[in-house]
């Protein structure tokens, strides 16, 4: 009968015990959980504002990558322009059709796949010509 009593008492004493657990894990997840809320909001805020200043770092180094060659672009537009009055100059400044008709041959090298007509003798272009 001692043992019966004694293994009731450790039966409601484990209940109780199983009881206190549930209601500090309970209680645990009512002030943990939405402490965890506002933690996950904050990191969450932090990550998004990582994430726009990076983005804008890309944006500024883009635009100065393309600053950088627009400035190499002129520098090249103005060196080909030093070029082509050099080149005038030693012309003794005139520009004659036959300058003008080897100025026009030497691009057309540049341009690909390119059909040109020439009027001939009575200014009629030829229209089809093998290549």
């Amino acid at each position: 009968m001692a043992n019966n009593t004694n293994t009731a008492a450790a039966t409601v004493w484990g209940f109780v015990a199983l009881a206190l657990i549930a209601i500090a894990v309970i209680l645990g997840l009512m002030f943990g959980l939405p402490m965890y809320n506002v933690w996950q909001q904050e990191m969450s805020g932090r990550a998004e504002l990582a994430k726009a200043e990076q983005n804008r770092q890309i944006k500024i180094e883009e635009a100065k990558a393309n600053l950088e060659a627009e400035k190499l672009n002129a520098q090249a537009e103005i060196e080909r322009a030093k070029g082509a009055a050099e080149a005038i100059r030693i012309e003794n400044g005139s520009l004659t059709s036959t300058y003008i008709q080897y100025l026009w041959v030497r691009q057309q090298n540049n341009i690909p796949e390119k059909v040109i007509y020439i009027p001939t003798e009575a200014n009629l272009p030829i229209l089809e010509a093998k290549k």
